[in-house]
């Protein structure tokens, strides 16, 4: 166990470790491995976990053998493959401080400065959104952070009708959001006991922003036909195209028909410490509340989310007290009362580590090197004769596909899964597939500042080799009746 006695034992292990996390970090030449999942599923079934100890040293040693030599690399230049990104280093530093002290941030006698801090980086953040006083709570990602600002918006919505009982109204409630938003919102539709198609999918346009005006009638529909709005939620950072939705035009609408407005900046969050392009994200100060991923665009060791609240007040619709905790009336700062976690790790402190280390204007640089390199990208596949762009782009993605003249749509649609999966086995770089409009694509997300055009270039021009050969391949085959039996 670590204490006092066993200090040096772990001053020892821990500079092994760096060791050995330093022997990949420079020696790998590619972002993972090309084993097959059978073979690395047997490898782990055969380790007996009921077999005695092989004591610090030989744990380290197989957890090296077994799962860095296997692990998938996202600080690789060659990983664009989905919303991972590389750590900066002082988080790392400090996430392994924190893991040694243990710290619980559930209640004040367990985290005690450490509540402090916390609370202090949610100030921060508030006020980059824009909002003028604020409260929130750190969570373990966007799913969570969206589903507590949908549980706090159905609370906020059942005071509306108190003359109802609870659940009359929570059967009439709806939440509004894009066709192209995250899942989690119809996931947190289902867990709130409303339903996954309690979530109204908005139409996009051709560039797959919400449209206010069918937001606006949407809202209107439902209020026609006995339901109550309970949330419009906006994307700030689609998953697959990176669009922000016209957060204004939507804060109008939500305004006009008094509906709690949720911005989910999970991914395109890093805007607001952009020295270039923070503009793009005007009008999440009206927001009722706010989802941030740090562990995207922020460069921040999984996992390190936040829910920021406009109004500190509406944080009660989540509220709950044990005696043995938080009881009611205590006097303690108890962070416990604004989150739906109870143990809960302090992964602000990795966020305030990089703010001192870096400082703002060191991270917004980092993050605008990651969206001029997604521009360039753009640029160059449009010049490709070979590739095609399927969609534009506010943030990091690369949306495209292998489209060279002669090989007709379908043929270069049905192509795409071949692709991706010949790239993920023999495992060169990392790249990622979708459906946009049902139209199949492969998929780039750049979040490494690392990543230069030559890294692109280079990846784009063997995903045209691979699909080369593939089609080549494909078209040489023999018939079915000509193979011999």
């Amino acid at each position: 166990m670590l204490n006092s006695t066993s200090s040096g034992e772990y001053e020892a292990l821990m500079s092994e470790a760096a060791v050995r996390i330093r022997s990949h970090l420079e020696g790998r030449s590619q972002p993972a491995t090309n084993s097959a999942a059978g073979d690395l599923e047997a490898r782990v079934a055969a380790i007996n976990l009921d077999s005695p100890g092989i004591g610090p040293s030989g744990a380290l040693r197989e957890i090296d053998e077994l799962f860095l030599a296997e692990a998938v690399w996202f600080h690789h230049p060659h990983y664009m493959a989905h919303l991972n990104c590389p750590v900066e280093i002082t988080a790392v530093a400090a996430e392994a401080m924190l893991a040694a002290v243990n710290t619980s941030m559930d209640t004040y006698d367990q985290s005690r400065i450490g509540t402090f801090i916390e609370r202090h980086v949610v100030d921060w953040i508030g006020k980059r959104v824009g909002f003028s006083s604020c409260d929130g709570v750190f969570t373990s990602g966007g799913t969570q952070s969206n589903m507590q600002a949908l549980l706090l918006a159905r609370e906020a919505a059942l005071g509306v009708l108190p003359q109802v009982s609870r659940a009359v109204s929570q059967s009439r409630q709806v939440v509004f959001t894009s066709e192209e938003s995250h899942f989690s919102v119809e996931k947190a539709a289902m867990v709130l006991g409303l339903g996954a198609d309690a979530a109204v999918k908005v139409p996009v346009d051709h560039e797959g922003r919400m449209r206010p005006e069918a937001l606006d009638e949407a809202i209107r529909r439902s209020k026609s036909t006995g339901f109550q709005p309970m949330a419009v939620v906006a994307t700030a950072g689609t998953t697959d195209r990176g669009i922000i939705d016209p957060l204004i035009d939507v804060a109008d609408v939500t305004d006009d028909h008094g509906v709690w407005l949720h911005v989910d900046a999970a991914y395109g969050g890093g805007l607001l410490v952009s020295a270039t392009r923070r503009s793009m994200l005007e009008g999440i100060e009206r927001a009722r509340s706010v989802t941030v991923d740090f562990h995207k665009m922020f460069f921040q060791p999984i996992t390190c989310s936040v829910l920021v609240i406009q109004y500190p007040q509406d944080l009660r619709g989540s509220e709950w007290h044990a005696d043995y905790l938080n009881p009611e009336g205590a006097q303690e700062p108890n962070q416990v009362d604004k989150s739906l976690q109870t143990t809960r790790p302090f992964d602000a402190l990795k966020l305030y580590a990089t703010l001192r280390s870096t400082g703002v204007d060191g991270l917004g640089r980092s993050i605008d090197q990651v969206l001029d390199l997604t521009e360039k990208a753009h640029a160059f596949i449009t010049e490709h004769p070979d590739l095609q762009l399927c969609s534009s782009t506010d943030l990091s993605t690369v949306l495209f596909r292998w489209q060279p003249q002669g090989v007709d749509p379908d043929t270069a649609a049905a192509m795409v899964s071949g692709i991706r999966d010949t790239m993920q086995r023999n495992g060169k770089a990392m790249i990622a597939k979708t459906v946009l409009a049902g139209l199949p694509c492969l998929k780039l997300t750049l979040l490494n500042p690392a990543t230069t055009l030559a890294d692109v270039r280079a990846v784009l021009e063997d995903v045209a080799d691979v699909a080369e050969s593939l089609h080549r391949d494909h078209q040489v085959k023999p018939a079915p009746e000509e193979v011999a039996v």
